[in-house]
């Protein structure tokens, strides 16, 4: 077993503590999606979000917005 290359153990570790905060701002950007309750013009919805604060959609109930989510090979979070 060769342990000074990128297959030794916890090498991604390594490498994952040397991001700089900006590239850990976009880290999972384009998998994850946020459902968040809101009120708007009266109502009660779930605004979809991505991950750095986009609003990207709607739905009338969370587990509307999750299968939406979900749909676009996406992973739901709730914020709250």
């Amino acid at each position: 077993m060769n342990h000074n290359g990128p297959t030794r153990p916890f090498a991604a570790a390594d490498v994952l503590r040397q991001l700089a905060p900006a590239d850990w701002a976009r880290f999972g950007a384009e998998q994850l999606a946020y459902i968040r309750p809101v009120v708007v013009d009266g109502a009660h919805i779930v605004a979809i979000h991505s991950a750095d604060g986009t609003q990207i959609g709607a739905a009338p109930d969370a587990s509307l917005a999750s299968a939406a989510i979900l749909q676009h090979e996406m992973v739901p979070l709730l914020v709250h």
